[in-house]
């Protein structure tokens, strides 16, 4: 009986043995069936070119591209990296149904599928994977809204979904992940304002959101104890400097709006090592504790109005590696401590280094530090002041309580008799077509900053895509009345949306081999193409062949701006008042903004752009905006260089020819267009450019009389002669034969500014310093 017992007993835990490794057997047997489906519906990219219905998954040695890791047998994680910049999966891939297959995997942990040509929407089924703790999809073609059923996933601790073209606002219920410490969603089209729960994110260590169109004050982050990256780059977040932990290790703001002065608190970020504020509108002094940060490897503030003087003995961090001081309104001298770094930059400044090339005049410095100090105190008068000044006030009232009831009757004598003044002298008004860009004595005006504030808000549409219905509509089915004109790339048409907006639409025939996936990466550079100075992209369309789905043709949407061109403003002779010198000024600026954001605003940075003057559009606050520029799409299509917009003249620019090449080319035609705002006519050929570049340069030798008579006489009376001078020299360097001797964008817009700011500075109704 003994041994029967035994003997059963061994029967028995050799059948569990046998169903326990048949039941692995099995759900590696499906797993793998899976990954084979996966590798399929990839359509068999080299990186997985190993795999095959043998290979055992669970063993497989992880390569840098390829990862599987698995657990008692289940595959808790899997990692594929494709080939970065790989183009999309062909037209009959499926998101849907690779998620449905990934999801047959219900014990992944870790997800990571980069760089593989996915495309479409995510489907929120992939919240299946209840398990998830990372997940990775960067650069890829994904596009529409993060689905809201990854709210479900408790356990996610790591969203990656950069390089896409996910869009619309960040949902709300992001706040709620409980264990979420890295949200990544650099380079994708998502807008609007971070929504407040992000600040309950408490074990958040990364927060990057750069090069997006989020816009608004950032949520106050102080909460955010254990946050240690923050990049908010390219956007247009501001006016404030965020609420932020004293834990950061890399901070950056740069590209945005930022023009408050720095907190006190930043004194106190002692872990900091990346620090990026360049490119906004800070104002106030420059904190030099900045420079002494124990931790701080790079530092850029270039590009603000950070005022105050800097001294040779000042401290530095031992860490320092690169400083970037430039374009602000420094005085002083370069602390010492930073001539023995790897790379400091200090141009554009109004520093003691004794190189004048790169430095403005001290008087420069103070005189902008003076005017920027203006937008602070109309900001606290708009309602904005802070406790410390409530405080202040209140104080304030105690003492002057007593005296009070003593001034009363003398105050009701005087508001009596300022009203009748008021009644005599009527307040001034602002006319509603003021451009946004002239002196800051109109910003002491606070019905014009009223009126910049109102038209700052109204912004552009997000960028979309449009239904072929609307296109239709648009254009009341592309009636004659709506044709514009045509060019060897396609046709241009004027339409009107259902919201009574107007838009230039382009029209462009496509090859029938064409699918939409060609044309996708050339779609996300478009939707970049928003800018204060450019005819805005607003969206697209596709038209298919119904047969193939091939695309028939595509129309591109850009904001309609129909005011007349700049030449129209300038140099043609009609009924129309011509701008005066301060608004020329305004315009050429706004022409250089344009250029530097197709240069250096997107990537890959737009070139050979052939502006001409007849290119730059006025809008209704006479705010300058290029309507035509070069768009690489068109390459594509007709293998040539294209153009927004048709034009009168041949223009067939090389287009292998060097960026440097290009870009100094576009500050030739610049160069041009700034000529003809001088002299105010038009300037048709090549040989009457370079007639009256010659006469230019004969008259910056000559004296201001001679300099007087090459000025349009229009605006002669209302020039000073160091801004006229200044708009002189830079134009001759603009339209130097040798490229290599042009300025960049940067440096024609640093003059153009000057020039401005002397026009400021020097002229009014009585000032002898301006052409009478």
């Amino acid at each position: 009986m003994v041994g029967f017992q035994k003997s059963a007993v061994v029967v028995l835990v050799s059948l569990i043995i046998s169903l326990s490794i048949n039941h692995s057997e099995q759900i590696q047997s499906s797993q793998g069936q899976t990954l084979i489906r996966i590798q399929h519906l990839l359509n068999n990219p080299s990186v997985l070119s190993t795999w095959n219905s043998s290979t055992d998954f669970c063993s497989l040695d992880p390569t840098s591209s390829v990862s599987v890791v698995c657990y008692q047998d289940t595959i808790t994680q899997l990692h594929i990296i494709g080939n970065k910049g790989r183009s999309l999966l062909p037209r009959n891939f499926s998101m849907e149904s690779f998620v449905t297959t990934l999801v047959s995997l219900p014990t992944l942990k870790v997800l990571t599928l980069s760089s593989l040509g996915l495309w479409g929407s995510l489907p929120g089924k992939i919240a299946r994977l209840s398990y998830l703790e990372i997940l990775n999809i960067s650069s890829n073609f994904l596009y529409d809204t993060i689905p809201g059923e990854l709210s479900s996933l408790s356990t996610l601790q790591s969203l990656a979904l950069d390089d896409n073209m996910f869009a619309g606002e960040l949902p709300h219920w992001l706040g709620s992940l409980p264990v979420l410490s890295v949200l990544s969603l650099r380079k994708n089209m998502f807008n609007g304002t971070l929504p407040d729960s992000l600040s309950n994110l408490e074990n958040l260590r990364v927060l990057s959101l750069s090069h997006n169109y989020f816009r608004g004050e950032v949520p106050d982050f102080s909460r955010l104890t254990n946050l240690q990256v923050l990049d908010l780059e390219d956007n247009d977040f501001g006016t404030e400097f965020p609420q932020l932990g004293n834990k950061l290790v890399t901070l950056i703001l740069s590209k945005n709006k930022f023009r408050d002065g720095l907190p006190t608190e930043i004194s106190s970020y002692y872990q900091l090592e990346r620090l990026d504020l360049s490119n906004n509108n800070f104002v106030g002094p420059f904190p030099l504790c900045l420079l002494a940060l124990p931790s701080v490897t790079y530092l850029n503030v270039g590009s603000n109005k950070f005022t105050g003087m800097l001294f040779e003995n000042q401290s530095c961090s031992g860490e320092l590696k690169f400083v970037d001081l430039s374009f602000n309104l420094l005085t002083g001298h370069l602390p010492k401590c930073l001539h023995s770094k790897k790379t400091v930059i200090s141009d554009g400044n109004c520093l003691e280094t004794g190189d004048d090339q790169s430095q403005k005049p001290v008087s420069f410095c103070r005189n902008e530090a003076l005017a920027v100090g203006v937008i602070p105190h109309m900001k606290n008068r708009e309602g904005r002041s802070s406790k410390a000044a409530i405080i202040a006030l209140g104080v304030i009232g105690g003492v002057v309580g007593g005296i009070a009831l003593v001034t009363l009757i003398f105050l009701l004598v005087r508001k009596v008799s300022a009203s009748k003044e008021i009644k005599k002298y009527p307040t001034r008004l602002i006319l509603e077509d003021a451009s946004t860009g002239y002196p800051s004595k109109l910003l002491q005006d606070a019905r014009y900053i009223s009126q910049t504030i109102r038209l700052g808000a109204l912004g552009l549409p997000a960028y979309r895509s449009f239904s072929l219905e609307e296109i239709e509509e648009a254009t009341n089915n592309f009636e004659s009345s709506a044709f514009v004109g045509e060019s060897s790339q396609g046709q241009m048409y004027k339409g009107k949306l259902k919201d009574g907006s107007y838009v230039a639409i382009i029209c462009l025939k496509m090859k029938r081999s064409y699918s939409t996936q060609t044309f996708m990466h050339h779609i996300e550079l478009i939707s970049k193409l928003r800018h204060k100075h450019l005819a805005s992209a607003l969206g697209h369309c596709f038209e298919c062949y119904l047969d193939d789905s091939s695309v028939s043709r595509i129309f591109l949407i850009f904001e309609h701006v129909s005011n007349g061109n700049l030449r129209s403003w300038v140099s043609e002779r009609h009924s129309r008042q011509k701008l005066n010198w301060t608004q020329r000024l305004a315009a050429a600026i706004g022409v250089a903004k344009g250029m530097q954001f197709l240069h250096t605003g997107i990537v890959p940075g737009v070139y050979a752009n052939y502006l001409k003057i007849t290119d730059v559009q006025l809008d209704q606050n006479l705010v300058a905006k290029i309507s035509s520029y070069n768009l690489p799409l068109l390459a594509e299509i007709t293998g040539q260089v294209g153009r927004m917009t048709s034009s009168a003249g041949s223009k067939n620019p090389a287009r292998f020819v060097q960026t440097n090449q290009e870009a100094k080319a576009d500050v030739y035609d610049f160069g041009i267009i700034l000529l003809e705002i001088i002299v105010g006519r038009p300037l048709e050929s090549r040989n009457e450019v370079d007639a009256v570049k010659d006469q230019l340069q004969a008259a910056i030798a000559s004296d201001a009389a001679t300099r007087r008579s090459m000025v349009d006489q229009a605006v002669q009376r209302g020039s000073s002669i160091q801004s006229v001078k200044t708009t002189m020299e830079i134009c001759m360097r603009c339209l130097n034969k040798n490229p290599g001797d042009r300025p960049s964008v940067e440096d024609v817009l640093w003059n153009l500014q000057f020039a401005a700011q002397s026009q400021s500075a020097e002229v009014s109704p009585s000032s002898p310093a301006q052409f009478n």
